[in-house]
Formats: structure tokens, C-alpha cells, sequence
């Protein structure tokens, strides 16, 4: 086996070194060994890959390379042991496929008006003249739009408690004191609910059986006409031809909604950051948005070039994911010259494909302009993943973004509190901004016909 050069320093360093600067640690990784490096696990070698050739070579030999769900065992403790992301073959992409069938089509188009009502619902509550946190708000809408696409629910007081659980749960895991302390010997112990982990199992206990009455619930009266992942799943069958249990069901409404509330939160609000942290992008957007009228169709606003472009600009240079979910070497193979042998590990860092200097000129600069030049390959921007595991609500979370951002930019003023350069936390898959941007509400803004100039002056940064 000829594995590609890598850090020989002991891993939980590494793994602190990540934590407390995680690109600033990339960066330094792949301008010192290059865009395939070994990192040790172990005795179990992992190889990330940066490279798009590498990442092709990983998204298409299955046959070789595979991806198990065994190897995403550690997210099975919140998204339940038959989740999508633990299933293997022909029942993974028979799972994937009714998941996804509800982030598609139709269905995506009908729930793009709702989108902007509740986005205005909630946005139109912030008290103009005081400051606020951008992320958690941006957070309430995507999960509030989450719950329904996947559940179906609108309100009720199973609608107000799931969205309180899940809020809570996504809270904790970015406490710095939880963090912090689920790394001490014991932290991973369940020492009561007054504990860190032992809160954990809670709501996770509290989740876990509010979805699986909600399950049980509908079973009782299945509505085939209904819009949403759960009344799929209630009328879908398994390979032998029986209906999915009760578990089965709820565990793979999990991910979805996990899914939906914490990445497209996190796209929406490191867009936020960087639209109000450049005038001139943000004067264009707005310009852009302007062209549409005062209540534009939803399906008008996601086909703006700009605000597609700035999307994805938000979404390359904080991705979504950090990495690709890992894949195993299950026969020898050679990826970017290396032999690489039976029980290696893969992954494609997706962090670092869009930091590529060859790709994208100057990869720290937030230039939307470099997606309306140049249509890249889904090996050169993946903020979403790819191949059998890419993720399955991620055409949904750029229309949601799209959406999100036109109705909060197009209907208030904002600017940002804080001119320091905002810094990004990791968290699970995902970094999310540290101080949650905090904004200031200006108030209402004011239209601007097509006929007018666009006064964007509004906003004086």
C-alpha cells in the first residue's frame, strides 16, 4: 500500500488543533502535504481527497469504494438505527428515493409561498431600533418549514413541542460547555437529567417518542392525499412487500428534519453575514430583487441569476458540510496515484475543493460573479456532498435559501452590529457563525418600482 503523506502527530491533538481553528488547520494541512493526505485513526488510515479527479474517482467506483452506513454509526444516537444515513444497498436507495421525492416537483413549488409567509411572520417580530441575533431566528424558520414538509404539522401542541425539542437539542450541541464537557472521561455518562449527557438522552427519549405517537397517530387515519414525507412513508412498503414499521418510519423522518433546520440555517445566516457585510453585492441583489415587483411568484425569485449566484457563493465558501460522508476500500484500488488497500477509509474534503486556487481565483474573496462565469462540475463544488450519499434535501435548501434571503432583503432594512470579520464554529458536520451574526433592524424598506433607480442607500454601513 503506497498511502499518501500525511501528519505524523497523535490524533487527539490533531482533533484539538481542528477544533479550536478548523480551516485555519486545513489550510495548513493541504499547503503542507498537498490535496491527499493520510490522517491516522488508529491503525485505520484516512485519506482526505481535495482534489476534483480524487473525488470523482470516489463518487464512481462503487464497485471498489463503498459507502457504508456502518461507517456513519455515530449519527445514529440522534436520527435512530434505520435512519438513511445507517441503511446499505438496494433498501438505501429505495429510502432515499421516497425521501426525496417530497424535495422535488410539485411538491417544493406549493411550499415555496408558504416559505416567505412564515419568514415574514417571523422576521416582522424583531423590534425596530434594537439589535438582534440573526442565526437562531433564520433557525426557528427553517425547522418551522422542516416540521411541515416532513410531518405535515402547522401547528398544535405536538407542532410547538417538536419544534421546541428539536430547537433545544441543536442549542446544546453548540454550547461550548457541552462541548467541552461530553470530552472529559465521564462526559459521556448518564448522571441524571441535571447532567450534560444524561439531558441529552432526554430529549432525545422526549423526540424519539413524540414522533413515534405522531407515527402511530396517523397509521390510525392515513390520508393519501397528503403532501408530506410521513403520509409517504405511511403507504410505502419494504422489499417483501409489507408496510414500514412504526420505527422504521420514524427514524428515517429524523435526518430530514435535522437536515432542514441546522445546514439551510446555517447557509441562510453566513449569507446574511457576507450580503450585509459587502455593500456592492448587496446593492446589486437588491437591485436584482427589485425587478420582480412588491410580491413576486416564488418560482420567479429562484430563478434570479444573482441571488443564485450569491447562494452558491455562501454555500462554497462556508459549506454546508465540511466533508463528504466516508467511503471504504472494500478492493485495491489506486486514487491520485496511491494504491490503496482493502479497509481504508475516504473521504472527499469538501472544505478544501472550494479553497482551490486553481477553481477559484482568490477562494477567500466573496465573489458571487465567478458562478455566473464559469459552471462548475459537481467534483469541483459539492456543498452538499455527492454520489449515493449526497444530501437529499439539498436542491430543497437552496430553493429555501433563495427564498428566505429574498423576502427578509427585499422587506427590511438591515446592517450588521459587529465590523469584525465574522468567525465560523464547527459543529458536528457543519460551522456555523460564532457570534450568530448579530444585525440591527432598521425597519421596513421601501420598494423600488422598475421604473425607479434603486435606492439602496438605506442602509448605511
Amino acid at each position: 500500500m503506497k498511502l499518501p503523506a500525511g501528519p505524523k502527530t497523535p490524533n487527539w491533538l490533531l482533533n484539538q488543533q481542528f477544533q479550536a481553528d478548523p480551516f485555519g488547520y486545513m489550510d495548513a494541512i493541504c499547503q503542507r502535504y498537498g490535496d491527499t493526505i493520510t490522517i491516522m485513526s488508529g491503525s485505520t488510515p484516512t485519506v482526505h481527497v481535495s482534489n476534483p479527479l480524487g473525488i470523482k474517482q470516489i463518487f464512481t467506483n462503487t464497485k471498489e469504494i463503498t459507502a457504508r452506513g456502518a461507517l456513519n454509526r455515530s449519527f445514529a444516537f440522534m436520527t435512530g438505527n434505520q435512519g438513511v444515513l445507517q441503511l446499505d444497498g438496494s433498501r438505501h436507495k429505495d429510502r432515499r428515493k421516497l425521501l426525496m421525492s417530497a424535495f422535488h416537483g410539485v411538491r417544493m413549488q406549493a411550499c415555496g409561498r408558504r416559505i416567505c409567509q412564515l419568514t415574514e411572520k417571523i422576521i416582522s417580530q424583531q423590534v425596530v431600533g434594537k439589535p438582534f441575533i440573526a442565526y437562531p431566528i433564520i433557525e426557528n424558520i427553517t425547522l418551522r418549514v422542516g416540521v411541515e414538509v416532513v410531518l405535515g404539522l402547522r401547528e398544535g401542541e405536538r407542532y410547538d413541542k417538536i419544534n421546541h425539542l428539536f430547537a433545544t437539542v441543536n442549542k446544546q450541541s453548540q454550547s461550548r460547555l457541552f462541548k467541552l464537557v461530553t470530552k472529559l472521561p465521564f462526559g459521556q455518562k448518564d448522571l441524571g437529567r441535571w447532567s450534560p449527557w444524561g439531558y441529552r438522552l432526554h430529549l432525545r427519549e422526549e423526540i424519539f417518542q413524540l414522533l413515534y405517537a405522531e407515527v402511530q397517530e396517523r397509521r390510525q387515519q392515513p390520508d393519501a392525499s397528503g403532501n408530506d414525507i410521513l403520509s409517504d412513508l405511511i403507504f410505502a412498503h419494504d422489499e417483501s412487500g409489507e408496510l414500514l414499521s412504526d420505527e422504521e418510519v420514524r427514524d428515517l423522518l429524523l435526518s430530514p428534519i435535522f437536515a432542514a433546520q441546522d445546514a439551510s440555517a446555517t447557509a441562510i445566516a453566513w449569507a446574511m453575514y457576507w450580503i450585509h457585510r459587502l455593500r456592492v453585492v448587496r446593492d446589486r441583489l437588491l437591485e436584482e430583487l427589485d425587478t420582480l415587483g412588491e410580491d413576486p411568484d416564488p418560482m420567479s425569485i429562484v430563478a434570479l441569476p444573482y441571488l443564485s449566484a450569491v447562494c452558491n457563493e455562501a454555500l462554497r465558501i462556508y459549506p454546508t458540510q465540511l466533508f463528504t460522508f466516508p467511503r471504504l476500500v472494500e478492493s485495491p484500488i489506486e486514487v491520485m496515484g496511491h494504491e490503496l488497500s482493502p479497509g481504508t477509509v475516504l473521504i472527499g474534503n469538501i472544505y478544501l475543493t472550494h479553497q482551490r486556487e486553481d477553481l477559484y481565483p482568490q477562494p477567500k474573496q466573496f465573489q458571487p460573479e465567478r458562478f455566473l462565469e464559469k459552471q462548475f462540475s459537481p467534483y469541483e463544488f459539492l456543498p452538499f456532498g455527492g454520489g449515493a450519499r449526497n444530501c437529499i434535501g439539498g436542491a430543497f435548501a437552496l430553493f429555501e435559501m433563495k427564498l428566505v434571503l429574498a423576502t427578509i432583503l427585499s422587506r427590511y432594512q438591515l446592517a450588521l452590529v459587529d465590523k469584525r470579520p465574522e468567525k465560523p464554529e464547527f459543529g458536528g458536520l457543519i460551522c456555523y457563525p460564532a457570534s450568530g451574526v448579530k444585525m440591527f433592524m432598521h425597519g421596513r424598506r421601501q420598494h423600488q418600482g422598475q421604473s425607479q433607480p434603486s435606492v439602496v442607500s438605506l442602509i448605511n454601513n
